[in-house]
């Protein structure tokens, strides 16, 4: 059955949701429905330029459990999205030193979650992702973080490469992970104001993510296989984080 906090579905209801100007993450639309009212929905969803997704009857009845959606069908985080700015002016606090991740185009709502519980952890001021190729707020996401999707701040951005080039304005030095990295991650200096990021679970970070990266680290595998799961690698490159900085101030 399609959990409460995940999904509104109706046309009033969607409509209602999106003049208020409620998160959403994706509007599912059932092939072939364009008439009255489900117009209007769509034309507003447009206009917010929000993700539109035609799909079969049968998988909205799917999502429902049978129940009445004429059509349409709105998947809404568990938790509102944060500002960039409001995560920014509380890293940039006069006693904190930034720490942020960003999720390069991250898929798997399993790893979203398991990161979101390692940057609570960690200390991670927030954490940022793509408005599209990314895995959304979820109840799978929240239930795999383990409650640290209500207390780590999660922004939703543009472009990555803008919104990089603006962290380093503001400071912040830019390390990501890949197999081809300059050197081993507890090698690099991670003291500083600092934003991990995360690649894809498959292709790793994009190419022009990976340019805007400061510099890129590696972390060393022996074994057979030649990379970790995600939401692992990002645990390593946090917690060598913390490590640097409490041996820093010691």
């Amino acid at each position: 059955m399609a959990e409460s906090e995940e999904f509104i579905m109706g046309r009033n209801s969607v409509m209602e949701a999106l003049k208020s100007r409620r998160p959403i993450n994706k509007i599912f639309v059932a092939k072939g429905e364009r008439q009255g009212s489900i117009r209007e929905v769509i034309a507003l969803a447009r206009e917010r330029r929000l993700i539109i997704q035609e799909v079969e009857m049968n998988k909205l009845d799917g999502m429902t459990d049978g129940q009445k959606h004429q059509g349409i069908v709105a998947s809404i985080p568990p938790v509102a999205y944060a500002e960039l700015d409001d995560i920014l002016a509380k890293a940039t606090a006069p006693d904190q030193t930034p720490f942020l991740v960003l999720l390069d185009e991250l898929e798997d709502p399993h790893n979203v979650g398991a990161i979101l519980r390692t940057s609570d952890a960690a200390g991670v001021h927030g954490v940022l992702m793509p408005k599209r190729r990314s895995c959304p707020l979820s109840s799978t996401v929240a239930k795999t973080s383990a409650g640290a999707v209500e207390y780590v701040p999660v922004a939703r951005i543009g472009n990555v490469s803008q919104t990089l080039e603006e962290l380093k304005k503001a400071g912040m030095w830019i390390v990501g992970a890949d197999m081809d990295g300059e050197k081993n991650y507890y090698e690099a200096d991670l003291t500083g104001p600092i934003v991990v990021v995360v690649g894809n679970e498959g292709k790793g970070m994009g190419r022009l993510t990976k340019e805007h990266c400061d510099f890129v680290v590696r972390i060393p595998m022996h074994g057979k296989i030649s990379s970790l799961n995600a939401s692992v690698a990002c645990s390593l490159l946090l917690y060598e984080v913390v490590r640097q900085r409490e041996m820093k101030n010691k």
